[in-house]
């Protein structure tokens, strides 16, 4: 059946609708109360002549829908697709998994303060999602001096014997080891509580109660305590700005197109204060405003993010009463979408925009600044293109065991994290780097040639690789043996001294670059930008693969080493890592505290020292 059949057999009933190219490839996912009149709207010769009319009209060769009870099914069907087929031209704020929240581990006798990507149904509270971790980190070190709560890991306080540094600094009130009460502890737990929910004032009044009465009865020690909480909080409010008189949560929200993207902006208030803003940028497909404001906020508000009282939008949205039925529900009492027309909430919306537009200004300003930088590297290392995508590689083994080979990605000169790769070393016996790099470029590239992995189509600028001239000619050799071309290589080096006769006149030729049939390689400059960013893409990837050789040695090790010895089985093994946490923990441990693990003996602590021998200094250092 052809596009123009499937028009016209369209159910007048809400769903989704999935639109695909020629390939089968699904290029755009919508919801609609009406999929009828939603789906031919794409394709009619209307007045408004909006670009993707024209866009997906030309694109589409196919539509499949699925009919769905109500509106609000659809919403949700819509978000279970995007997540499974992640379409081109939608936009894709991301999951929130990928966001920093803060948890506070209600269900312990003294719940701990952690930051967290992970959103469990374990009893915990958790605040956010939060773009920043940045931001995040200082809320918890901000809240920490005034509520002293305690981070550390599950067995770290358990196993804990003294105060810990941050006891000394006044951030922690050592609940681990007795230094305050089950009762106190869970005052500054609820606190910190209110103080993240937005109940500033609220908390407040409570905390001016409690100077009052600890004063009342002379408990001036304690008193002054409650009294710096207050005017530390005070403090923080009068750096936000008060935008309403009423104590009220809102969410504003405005939408700006500019040069082919589409820039969404948020203001987030509590309790009439402005205390953040936040924008969020996507490709712009052309795709009416409407729909884009109206898929970001179904995203935006997806796992445990807090929503307002009100949402303030810009203009209407199509499925505006049940966003309202949806949030209402997730909330748990009534929200409202306004669009207003004048007054201070029209103010907060023009705001919004010029913050938005202000984004937009940074934005230009940081991409020109890393052209500049890209050019600068270009012409550096004579590369025939700016290299927006680099690619590294780096190998770490020990004598040739447990090898791993490790690729970083940086965009833009930024780490693209989500694009890193770790390989596994296969069927070498001993150390030879040459086969070991050219066994992780050919599985790279060879999958990439093959479409076998997502960023398949995704062809690097620049290949670098860490190694002399032999590790850049066996990348050489990859590359033409895959038929890859029109991609630049080159290679770092750091040398080794050149006079090793004393310490003292030890002397390097420092770091080098090295070019395809160029004899003499590029020395690095202290200082330079564009050398600077060399460097810290190598540091990166000999981070990253260091990080996994060290764990599949310490997973190595623990089987090799622990399951071996005699008395040593699941449970007490268990037992030690709870204590310690790693096997480099377990190798520093002394006699006496391998013995203060329950089933540990005297003479099995003393057995477990002398099989770990010599790891824990092994492990501190990296041999590539």
């Amino acid at each position: 059946m052809d596009i123009g059949e499937k028009l016209k057999n369209l159910p007048a009933s809400p769903g989704v609708y999935i639109m695909k190219d020629g390939a089968a490839e699904v290029l755009y996912i919508g919801k609609a109360k009406n999929l009828r009149s939603r789906v031919r709207s794409y394709f009619q010769a209307t007045g408004d002549n909006r670009y993707a009319v024209r866009f997906l009209a030309l694109k589409v060769k196919d539509i499949d829908y699925i009919v769905t009870a109500n509106e609000k099914e659809a919403l949700f069907l819509e978000d279970t697709l995007l997540k499974q087929y992640k379409p081109r031209y939608n936009i894709r704020l991301k999951d929130s998994k990928t966001y920093v929240s803060i948890k506070i581990t209600m269900k312990d006798m003294f719940p701990r303060m952690l930051v967290t990507r992970q959103i469990k149904k374990d009893g915990s509270r958790y605040f956010g999602p939060y773009v920043s971790a940045r931001a995040v980190r200082e809320t918890i070190k901000f809240i920490r001096k005034i509520f002293p709560l305690c981070t550390c890991s599950a067995s770290v306080f358990k196993n804990r014997v003294r105060p810990c540094l941050d006891y000394q600094l006044g951030i922690c009130s050592a609940p681990a080891v007795g230094l305050i009460t089950e009762e106190a502890y869970r005052e500054l737990v609820d606190s910190a509580v209110m103080f993240l929910e937005g109940k500033n004032m609220e908390l407040l009044r409570a905390l001016r109660e409690k100077m009052s009465e600890a004063s009342a009865r002379l408990d001036f020690e304690k008193a002054a305590g409650f009294r710096d909480r207050v005017n530390a909080i005070e403090e923080m409010l009068e750096e936000q700005k008060v935008v309403t008189h009423r104590p009220v949560d809102q969410d504003v929200f405005a939408l700006v197109r500019e040069d082919g993207v589409i820039a969404v902006q948020t203001l987030f208030i509590r309790e009439g204060r402005l205390v953040n803003s936040s924008d969020f940028h996507f490709p712009d497909a052309g795709l009416p405003d409407e729909e884009v404001l109206s898929s970001f906020v179904a995203q935006f508000y997806r796992g445990a993010r807090s929503v307002p009282d009100d949402l303030i939008l810009p203009f209407r949205v199509g499925d505006a009463d049940v966003l309202e039925e949806w949030l209402t529900e997730k909330k748990g009492r009534k929200v409202t979408l306004s669009v207003p027309a004048r007054g201070d909430k029209l103010k907060l919306i023009k705001m919004a925009e010029s913050n938005a537009k202000e984004a937009f200004k940074k934005r230009a300003e940081v991409k020109s600044a890393k052209a500049g930088l890209l050019e600068e590297l270009k012409k550096r290392l004579h590369l025939s293109r700016r290299p927006v995508r680099i690619e590294a590689f780096d190998i770490s083994n020990i004598g040739g065991k447990q090898a791993v080979g490790a690729m970083a990605v940086f965009r833009d000169a930024l780490a693209e994290k989500n694009s890193y790769r770790l390989y596994r070393i296969q069927g070498l016996d001993g150390p030879d780097d040459y086969a070991m790099m050219a066994q992780v470029l050919s599985r790279r590239y060879r999958a990439r040639e093959t479409g076998e992995t997502e960023e398949a189509q995704d062809k690097p600028d620049l290949i670098l690789i860490d190694g002399g001239k032999g590790q850049l000619n066996i990348a050489l050799d990859v590359l033409k043996g895959l038929g890859i071309t029109g991609v630049d290589v080159r290679a770092l080096a750091k040398d080794k001294p050149v006079d090793m006769k004393s310490a003292k006149l030890r002397r390097t030729r420092g770091e080098r670059v090295f070019l395809p049939n160029v004899k003499d390689p590029i020395p690095l400059k202290e200082g330079s930008g564009p050398d600077l960013l060399v460097r810290r893409i190598r540091d990166e990837v000999h981070r990253f693969a260091i990080s996994y050789h060290r764990k599949l040695r310490s997973k190595g090790m623990a089987s090799s080493v622990l399951d071996g010895l005699p008395g040593i089985g699941a449970k007490k093994r268990k037992a030690l890592f709870d204590r310690f946490g790693d096997l480099n923990g377990i190798a520093r441990a002394g006699l006496v505290e391998l013995r203060g693990v329950d089933g540990i003996t005297e003479g099995l602590a003393a057995s477990i020292k002398e099989a770990l021998k010599g790891y824990a200094e092994d492990a501190a250092v990296a041999v590539r």
